[in-house]
């Protein structure tokens, strides 16, 4: 980004690097000012808002360009003068100060404005220019925040004449604060869109961080394409960013168009971000490619296995459709899984827990269903028993892991380092104390989520050997004296529940009622089902002729009245099943 200053998509992306406000005057005579007024004063004249009728009335004028320029004078004026004082020097604003109350009003509109808009600050790690480069990066966001609010109190104390009693320290510089780096790295042939598109150094992000995507679900499966699709793609460099994600073992190179800023963001809450060292003059494992534009006008969510270069490649094009996170998250495993089982290796769509009891009892537990069958809320349910049951417990992966078959033990390995749960499911306490470290999305809506950091990197990819392998049903209900858990007697049983995929849809995605999916995972396994046909039979025999137990777990997810109290119940099942392990 070389500009200073863009708004597009209700998205404020802020260049420290070309140009920094440190004074009133500096930001209420910057380019990035009067664009926020503009915007301000269109979407006012759209709805004929009272600010609106008033700022005609009083500036009598209904020129946008030109009300913008008045308003920034007297913002400049308002730091220095009171009111009186400026329509004696320009009596021309007597009739816009006739009534401060209106004034006062249209000054906490533009506010609201302001603080509704996505904020972003980036600073440019490899060159320096005219804007910041003496100012550290986590404290100049900070400088930015408490300028506009000075700005606003400075304003409204000189109208009215008095400083408020009450202060709200609210942020309102950017919701996150970004480094971003030019890398070159051995870029093929085909890939040339890509080329100069700059990296994400370090993210700030100012929590809680709350987003409103487009959408609330995801829908569709992502297909398999022949040819590259990035050579039919237009990518304006200055409107992309990449980040570097490890995701698993693999190096994934998360390339996103500034309209979906706030996913790009968000992944660092999701996946570890890579060091520069680590990718720097590297070819990627995974290149994933969301929101190009292209001569396609429907949605296009595809992937390429583009053996030549040894990389997977995910393509998802411009579309309000795809703004989910679910389309971000989803496509960069399923790159991942698609990978794994070239390598034979096993992806299971679940959820991986080390727990140790308090009697030092410990078991590494999977629990394996597609979405909403009830794999993280089992967690939540761990986790709110903890201080009854568990001594630690340790995340290895919240939604998609590994298997890997290591001298026939089967060895559980993670993805992820955090959590993309919906917010309707969890305790709503412990939601509140991950408030701190969270990104929200759609709070207000049916299936909002959260996304939050659950475990240290190295956790996900120590490995630890699997000692339950439970699958996750949602839909059938315990009876008075039935078990929430039971086992499979052989490997056919195990594999024709495991493969059907059955769960009742829980509104995450666009499905409806009792659905299947091959093997639980629509991420990879779906796509190439022969090959993970020959993996499940192998790793599902080891597991059966090793010290593995498979069985199910009835969540009762999907039972209306049950949604947290089946969760409880079957997790008070297993902690028993764990103490009675050797």
């Amino acid at each position: 980004m070389r500009k200073e200053f863009s708004i597009s998509n209700d998205k404020v992306l802020i260049n420290f690097t070309a140009k920094y406000c440190s004074t009133f005057e500096e930001l209420v005579e910057s380019y990035g000012f009067k664009r926020v007024i503009e915007n301000y004063l269109k979407k006012s004249k759209k709805k004929v808002t009272l600010s609106w009728r008033y700022l005609r009335q009083g500036l009598k004028t209904d020129d946008i360009t030109q009300m913008s320029k008045d308003l920034s004078k007297i913002f400049k004026y308002c730091t220095v003068m009171s009111v009186q004082e400026i329509v004696e020097a320009n009596d021309m604003y007597d009739d816009l100060f006739l009534d401060k109350d209106k004034f006062i009003a249209f000054i906490e509109d533009l506010y609201l404005f302001w603080r509704g808009l996505e904020r972003y600050t980036i600073i440019h790690n490899n060159r320096r220019q005219d804007g910041l480069s003496a100012v550290s990066f986590t404290q100049a966001n900070s400088a930015l925040s408490n300028l506009i609010l000075k700005l606003y109190r400075k304003i409204e104390k000189n109208v009215l004449g008095y400083k408020p009693n009450v202060f709200r320290q609210i942020p309102v510089g950017g919701n996150a604060s970004i480094i971003i780096n030019r890398v070159l790295w051995p870029l093929p042939k085909g890939y040339e869109a890509l080329e100069d598109i700059e990296f994400i150094d370090s993210i700030l992000l100012e929590t809680p961080f709350i987003t409103y995507p487009k959408k609330n679900t995801r829908s569709g499966m992502f297909a398999e394409v022949s040819t590259n699709p990035l050579q039919y793609a237009s990518l304006n460099k200055d409107h992309w960013f990449c980040y570097p994600a490890k995701v698993g073992e693999l190096i994934a190179f998360i390339y996103f168009h500034r309209d979906f800023m706030q996913h790009g963001i968000t992944l660092c809450n999701l996946f570890e971000m890579a060091r520069c060292e680590e990718y720097r003059g590297k070819k990627p494992d995974l290149v994933y490619v969301f929101g190009a534009t292209d001569n396609e006008t429907d949605k296009k969510t595809v992937f390429y296995d583009d053996k030549e270069n040894d990389i997977m490649l995910g393509y998802v094009n411009h579309s309000v459709d795809i703004d989910y996170f679910g389309y971000m998250k989803k496509m960069t495993l399923t790159l991942h899984n698609l990978v794994m089982i070239k390598r034979g290796y096993l992806p299971i769509h679940g959820a991986m827990v080390n727990i140790e009891l308090k009697d030092g009892k410990t078991a590494n537990v999977v629990i394996m269903g597609d979405s909403g069958a009830g794999k993280s809320e089992s967690l939540e349910a761990f986790r709110t028993l903890s201080e009854d049951h568990i001594s630690n417990m340790t995340v290895i992966f919240d939604d998609m892991g590994t298997f890997k078959e290591i001298d026939g033990k089967i060895i559980g390995y993670g993805t992820e380092i955090g959590a993309f749960v919906r917010l309707d499911d969890l305790d709503q306490g412990y939601a509140f104390k991950e408030i701190d470290r969270s990104i929200f999305m759609n709070p207000d809506k049916i299936n909002a989520r959260l996304v939050m950091p659950v475990a240290p990197y190295k956790e996900i990819v120590k490995g630890y050997e699997v000692d339950l392998f439970l699958y996750a049903n949602n839909y059938t209900s315990v009876e008075e004296g039935e078990n929430a858990i039971e086992y499979f007697e052989n490997t056919k049983d195990a594999i024709e529940i495991f493969k059907s995929g059955a769960r009742m849809a829980k509104g995450t995605t666009s499905e409806k009622g009792l659905v299947e999916s091959y093997f639980a995972n629509p991420f990879g396994p779906a796509q190439k089902q022969k090959e993970t046909d020959i993996l499940i039979e192998r790793y599902f025999k080891a597991m059966f002729n090793g010290s593995v137990k498979v069985g199910q777990i009835k969540t009762c997810l999907a039972i209306d009245g049950q949604e947290k109290e089946g969760p409880r119940k079957a997790a008070i099942e297993l902690f028993d099943i764990i103490k009675e392990m050797k």
